[in-house]
């Protein structure tokens, strides 16, 4: 994959829906260099390095911590009032960083603090249930993921069991206003993958608070997992392909290539049966040497039978096997997404339309963003020139 060079005009402030999608794109790619205290998610499951941060009241997630970041043109300065995002020294748009949860100050009746059973990613509360992988550690490992980063270094516990992330779950409701739950785990060598496991943890998190949950697995064996996991009251799925493109796949994540894409079309559009248009979803990592036709193609593929592709930008996760990479160019990103986004207006499956879970959330992905433009008529990044990438 070739990036072509940066021709774009500045970003001269956020004054439209049009300029906030276009910053996000550019703090996605570039990273927000931090002075201050600011909650993050430096390993996990998925993509992470995630700096958590309200830009103009829209909740957003940012690279902090890695190296590249060191170089990024833009910073987060305390104000009089509140908090700016800074480039090169000229305020780009008002900015709140998320503080710390209040539920972080209790634990468990065994004295387990609730921060390492579940974290707030801005509005959603979310845990990797299974903090182990059957992939880690092996030639299978995803060279993305930095499920074991987290488990190393005494952030969270190996298994977190149903009873105490329930009592998590009502404290995140009540005491820092979390309005869903996003459940994932590490892959097991059962039938399930870990799906049962997973769903039993939200069926008991959602009984106990209320709350629309989103859970997370690999294709299972066996189809009919999908009608268990929809019997125990889960609201949305994420089966992630991360993408679509076989070459990439087999490099990046050997299993999932054994599974093979044709696979997770079987098993989504048997989950879109179950819970419905939009409420399957999958990552859509860009960024990591994929075909950009191929991917456009499967994108469109699987927005046609129903499911909301997550599109984001690689994060590389400092201590993963792709610790050292960079995310791609906004240019890249933004020409995929600028595409996406109008076919999935038009196809009615928006992000305001997801129960639970990463698509719902959008803070990785200026996708919701760039949907809201297409919504109310605007110019998909305000008419500002575009490098295509292939």
């Amino acid at each position: 994959m070739t990036q072509t060079a940066d021709t774009r005009v500045p970003i001269t402030n956020v004054d439209d829906g049009s300029r906030l999608s276009d910053l996000i794109l550019e703090l996605q790619e570039k990273g927000l260099a931090v002075k201050g205290p600011i909650e993050r998610r430096p390993g996990g499951a998925g993509p992470s390095d995630a700096g958590m941060i309200w830009v103009e009241g829209t909740p957003v997630t940012v690279p902090v911590d890695a190296a590249y970041v060191a170089s990024s043109p833009y910073s987060l300065e305390a104000e009089d009032s509140g908090h700016g995002i800074y480039r090169d020294g000229v305020r780009m748009a008002s900015a709140t960083p998320a503080g710390r949860p209040h539920f972080y100050d209790l634990e468990t009746a065994d004295g387990t603090p609730y921060w390492k059973l579940a974290l707030m990613h801005l509005d959603s509360l979310a845990s990797t249930v299974l903090q182990t992988c059957a992939y880690w550690g092996n030639s299978d490992q995803c060279t993305f993921c930095g499920i074991g980063v987290s488990l190393s270094s005494g952030s969270t516990v190996k298994v977190k069991r149903p009873e105490q992330l329930a009592e998590v779950a009502v404290a995140a409701r009540d005491l820092d206003g979390a309005v869903d739950i996003t459940l994932t785990t590490g892959s097991t060598w059962g039938k399930d993958r870990g799906a049962y496991y997973v769903s039993k943890c939200g069926k008991a998190m959602k009984e106990a608070s209320g709350l629309p949950v989103e859970v997370q697995f690999e294709p299972p064996t066996d189809l009919a997992v999908i009608d268990k996991v929809h019997d125990l009251g889960i609201d949305s799925l994420g089966i992630h392909v991360e993408s679509f493109d076989p070459q990439v796949l087999a490099r990046v994540a050997p299993p999932k290539a054994r599974t093979g894409i044709e696979r997770y079309f079987e098993t989504w559009k048997y989950a879109v049966e179950r819970f419905g248009e939009g409420q399957v979803s999958t990552y859509v990592i860009l960024g990591m040497g994929e075909d950009r036709d191929v991917t456009l193609a499967g994108i469109r593929r699987a927005i046609d039978i129903g499911v909301y592709p997550f599109i984001v930008p690689l994060r590389p996760v400092p201590g993963s096997l792709m610790a050292d990479a960079v995310p791609p160019s906004r240019e890249y990103t933004e020409s995929i997404a600028r595409v996406v986004a109008p076919e999935l207006v038009a196809r009615g499956l928006t992000a305001d339309k997801v129960s639970a879970g990463c698509a719902r959330c959008q803070a990785c992905s200026a996708l919701g963003s760039l949907e809201r433009t297409v919504q109310l008529g605007m110019p998909a990044l305000g008419a500002l020139p575009v490098s295509s990438a292939s």
